[in-house]
């Protein structure tokens, strides 16, 4: 049987079908949708983040000269000239030459050198200042989650009592009081001038004290705990009242379904009820609360950890915003941004794990 030639219309629109099935085949797969999406939805960020930080008011260059004319009294002319000297950058060159640079520099994996910090790597302040607000962060994080999940039930069984209403008068409070309010009044009632005086500030700056020797021993973590305790404390009054009234509800739902009464009808125990069938499902949509919650608590980490005087990468952005260090706030930016899009992913991944009704599609269970 002779074959028949393609035709010229078969030819051109064949290359157009494979671009479809690979566009169809990445879209049926699950995981490999949500990575591309994270990715340009990290590179959208960088984009915005560096075009709108070259908007604000002044630049580095001119708060160094200022800052020199203030300090050493000298004229404009000879502390721009040491300024000059000091920064090897040219803020001049077009701006999409730039932002061309600043890419260039992410694919290589570099962030660029800091503009204050003599040419200190970017990578090096994150990775020196990053760990220190991870773990104050993370650690108020999980003690609020975990009082507040157990607050939350407890609510939820005791409805409509004087523990309710006692604990919801307190967690409303809790809720609608500012970060930087609680910080100040924090300060306040635990300085020994004006409140009780059980801190001594001076003895609590950084991230842990100078004559401690690093390491993995009992002085060294206790001391690390000594010194991240109010900015933990601080953590923990701000979101355990999120987590205990927000469980709280999703109890309460919970309790009013169909299968809860066939348990019961079932002759199931109360416990048994509370943690399988109650608290499993009352607790999966606080799971993406979490890791929103832990990502955008670095970002707002900055007050807390300039009040506190607590070494973080909170307090390291502060400074870089105040002089404009461009390449460092970008990084910051960067690494804030990757952990909110990857963490809002791991999410999507830990909903699986806790309800087996919930399956990755395509190319996976």
């Amino acid at each position: 049987m002779a074959v028949q030639p393609q035709t010229q219309q078969q030819v051109t629109a064949a290359p157009a079908v494979s671009i479809r099935r690979i566009f169809g085949a990445i879209g049926e797969n699950y995981l490999l949708n949500r990575f591309l999406k994270a990715i340009l939805t990290i590179w959208a960020v960088a984009t915005l983040v560096f075009f709108l930080i070259r908007l604000m008011p002044g630049n580095p260059i001119e708060i160094a000269i200022y800052n020199l004319v203030n300090t050493q009294q000298l004229s404009y002319a000879e502390a721009r000239i040491q300024v000059q000297s000091l920064f090897s950058i040219n803020l001049d060159e077009p701006i999409f030459l730039q932002y061309r640079d600043f890419l260039g520099n992410i694919l290589h994996g570099s962030l660029g050198t800091s503009y204050t910090s003599r040419g200190q790597p970017v990578t090096q302040i994150i990775l020196g200042f990053l760990p220190w607000t991870l773990f104050s962060v993370g650690l108020g994080l999980l003690v609020s989650f975990i009082i507040g999940i157990g607050l939350g039930i407890l609510l939820a069984y005791k409805r409509e009592g004087i523990i309710d209403h006692t604990l919801g008068f307190i967690g409303a409070v809790l809720s609608g009081i500012p970060a930087g309010v609680l910080v100040i009044m924090m300060i306040v009632l635990l300085q020994p001038k004006t409140g009780i005086g059980i801190v001594d500030w001076s003895k609590m700056r950084g991230a842990y004290s100078p004559d401690v020797q690093p390491g993995f021993t009992l002085q060294f973590i206790g001391d690390v705990l000594y010194h991240a305790i109010i900015p933990v404390v601080t953590y923990v009054l701000l979101n355990v009242s999120t987590w205990m009234l927000l469980m709280k509800s999703n109890t309460v739902s919970a309790l009013e379904e169909d299968y809860v009464n066939v348990a019961r009808a079932k002759g199931l125990k109360d416990t048994r009820i509370a943690t399988t069938y109650v608290g499993r499902n009352a607790i999966l949509p606080l799971v993406t609360q979490f890791t929103l919650a832990l990502a955008f608590s670095l970002g707002g980490s900055t007050l807390i950890e300039k009040y506190f005087v607590y070494r973080g990468i909170g307090g390291q952005l502060g400074t870089a915003v105040g002089s404009r260090d461009y390449p460092v706030m970008q990084g910051i930016f960067l690494v804030l941004t990757i952990v909110v899009v990857f963490g809002n992913l791991l999410t999507d991944l830990l909903y699986g794990v806790i309800d087996p009704r919930i399956r990755v599609r395509g190319g996976s269970r």
